[in-house]
């Protein structure tokens, strides 16, 4: 997922986007972005966002029913993934845009301080996501394959919406097509990079398409079929590494390593990679029938000790705001059950004066009393 150089003009600027074979020709006009308290506000990062909060909630909605897990617990592992994942994706786009054209970044410091001028790829965010989430996770108590099998959909959720901020920013097209392909495409932005007239593959659109139908099989997969912990994300890697292998190869802005395209290499290596173990753990795990974590008494007895503290903390904050509460006596008045005496409390060194009794035998006056006597 790459991104390229926007400056504030660039981002207000008027596009345009054509597919003439589609529909019988459409075009798209739209802007880059938009302003918001005089700050510009790019549509790439705003779909990124999109896709990273539905991404979350979806994992939240899954989270203790489907895999076992405590949603606290999850959060905490999330947000630090995401952290992680993001800084990854930076860091490995830096790293190979200077392999390719040495010089792009004279320090570290602007590897961190130009993200605004784009540049994120996803391999670096899986990858950094991963290894972020492995350590959260022993730190929470997270169990880490049932955490990366619900973290692999969530990948595919975010991958599938994130992807048009490509389409946002006429970038990671492919190479020129056939005119009369139905998906062929050209743009403002990309007329000034190939040909004249020139249609090009929309990359961005086949991958999304290809994540978006990878997320809806393994979605209804891991609720009916899922046999072991991790199986989800074996085919996760695989299904992402088959699609990504063939798109990347239509691409005409991949990150190199001499004359290989390194996304390329790394597509075919997890398609292969993910389906040997894909294989061997589904036979293992058939043969010694080891159990899901959700069904272990491991992530029963975890989700009811954390539900347990949950209830401990909210019974005494309710206790707390019972015993704050204004005494129906008024300020500073109680009563004394014990002695069923009014206490006054004094206001100046706070220690409880007792208020006399209350009779109840009627009072007579003084007056009355020397009456009489004097008629007796």
């Amino acid at each position: 997922m790459t991104s390229v150089l926007l400056t504030a003009q660039q981002a207000l600027t008027e596009m345009e986007v054509e597919f003439p074979n589609l529909f019988g020709g459409m075009a798209i006009n739209y802007y880059r972005g938009f302003k918001l308290f005089g700050i510009n506000i790019y549509w790439y990062g705003v779909l990124i966002v999109i896709g990273v909060v539905l991404a979350y909630l979806y994992a939240m909605r899954r989270a203790t029913k489907d895999f076992g897990l405590v949603k606290e617990r999850v959060f905490d592992v999330v947000f630090a993934a995401i952290i992680g994942g993001f800084t990854c994706a930076r860091i490995y786009f830096c790293v190979f845009t200077e392999l390719k054209n040495p010089g792009t970044y004279t320090s570290v410091i602007e590897v961190f301080t130009k993200i605004r001028d784009g540049g994120l790829a996803i391999y670096g965010g899986v990858i950094g996501a991963f290894l972020v989430g492995f350590v959260f996770c022993k730190l929470r108590k997270v169990n880490f394959f049932a955490m990366t099998d619900l973290a692999s959909l969530g990948f595919l959720i975010g991958q599938t919406i994130g992807r048009w901020g490509n389409f946002i920013n006429q970038e990671a097209y492919g190479e020129v097509c056939s005119p009369d392909w139905v998906f062929g495409m050209s743009g403002s932005k990309i007329a000034t990079e190939v040909e004249a007239g020139a249609l090009v593959h929309p990359c961005f659109l086949y991958e999304s398409v290809w994540c978006l139908v990878g997320f809806v099989l393994l979605h209804f997969y891991s609720k009916k079929l899922r046999t072991f912990d991790g199986e989800i994300t074996l085919m996760y890697v695989a299904w992402y590494g088959l699609g990504r292998f063939f798109i990347e190869g239509l691409r005409t802005d991949s990150l190199y390593a001499g004359s290989l395209r390194i996304s390329q290499i790394v597509a075919g290596a997890s398609f292969v990679a993910g389906l040997i173990l894909f294989i061997i753990f589904k036979v293992v795990t058939a043969k010694k029938e080891i159990p899901l974590y959700v069904n272990s008494d491991a992530s029963k007895e975890l989700i009811e000790h954390d539900r347990t503290i949950e209830e401990e903390k909210k019974r005494k904050k309710l206790a707390k705001k019972e015993k704050a509460a204004p005494s129906i006596l008024g300020e500073g008045v109680k009563l004394d059950d014990s002695t069923d005496s009014l206490l006054t409390a004094d206001k100046e060194d706070g220690t409880a004066e007792e208020a006399p009794k209350v009779s109840d035998e009627p009072v007579i006056p003084e007056e009355n009393n020397e009456i009489d006597n004097k008629e007796e």
